[in-house]
């Protein structure tokens, strides 16, 4: 793995009291990985009901459940290095501690789920088919992750991420080939992820020290290997792929959020607020 220091190996959450620096780099991967599956699998579920057809309701729950099982490891590795109850740390934090990207906190579209939801299908499948694809990076860099529990993890979590990057790149090539205004709101919505698609790729202000302790290979690095994996899908739907990876609204990395996160917060953690010492 490039920018690995080789004489770095850590297997046990204990060994961290030793190397404070280290620890400090791994929380705030750990809460971007985590944060980033924790509020895209709620946005996601938001579909329930909603999705063109029922085969697809199903498949789409199916993903959710996944999303949201991969952010309760990584909030089992925080509870592990005694950062807080993984319980705690998904449902109490505030929106200005939490890391995921500003793009994965965004309503569905116009509208709310009990009441006139008038959600954009067309943003669904382009925010979480490229979520997916960099997530997909990014669980392989993971694999060889100095911290082993973390690596783990990775290997589980990659096992199923090949049906979701599946499921989302069939979705994206269908509609994106068709004509009229399935193409047309594919293409706005391609320009709408890009905006923001920045904050997904970037891994913050301590992503320097991420790289130099071997937690992960640098942002630069899986960019390029993003790029490369979405070239030729872009080539089979006689699409160029934008070179600009924006942050138009923020860097949720650095805790900068909107409105869409504290509203999704109040309503996932309704049930865990009304009795926080049950097991759920």
């Amino acid at each position: 793995m490039e920018g690995r220091d080789p004489a770095m190996k850590i297997t046990k959450p204990e060994e961290l009291q030793q190397h404070p620096e280290y620890k400090e780099a791994l929380v705030e991967l750990l809460f971007q990985l985590a944060d980033d599956d924790f509020i895209l699998s709620y946005r996601g579920s938001e579909w329930l009901g909603l999705a063109p057809h029922i085969e697809e309701d199903i498949a789409f729950s199916s993903i959710n459940q996944d999303t949201m099982g991969h952010a309760a490891m990584y909030y089992q590795l925080l509870e592990d290095i005694g950062i807080g109850k993984a319980d705690v740390l998904a449902h109490q934090r505030p929106s200005s501690e939490r890391r995921n990207a500003i793009l994965l906190e965004e309503v569905n579209g116009p509208g709310h789920y009990l009441r006139e939801p008038r959600y954009d299908w067309a943003f669904a499948v382009v925010r979480h088919y490229f979520y997916t694809q960099a997530k997909k990076v990014r669980v392989d860099s993971l694999k060889h992750s100095s911290y082993e529990p973390l690596a783990q993890v990775a290997v589980k979590i990659n096992m199923e991420l090949y049906y979701h990057l599946m499921h989302w790149r069939t979705w994206f090539i269908q509609l994106t080939n068709a004509q009229g205004e399935a193409r047309e709101r594919m293409k706005k919505a391609v320009v709408k992820v890009f905006e923001d698609f920045g904050g997904v790729l970037t891994l913050g202000m301590k992503g320097d020290r991420m790289v130099e302790f071997g937690l992960i290979e640098n942002e630069e690095i899986l960019k390029h290997r993003w790029i490369q994996a979405m070239q030729p899908v872009f080539a089979e739907v006689n699409l160029d792929l934008p070179s600009e990876f924006g942050m138009k609204r923020g860097n949720g990395r650095n805790g900068e959020h909107t409105a869409d996160l504290d509203e999704a917060i109040m309503t996932l953690s309704e049930v865990y607020r009304l009795d926080p010492l049950a097991t759920w």
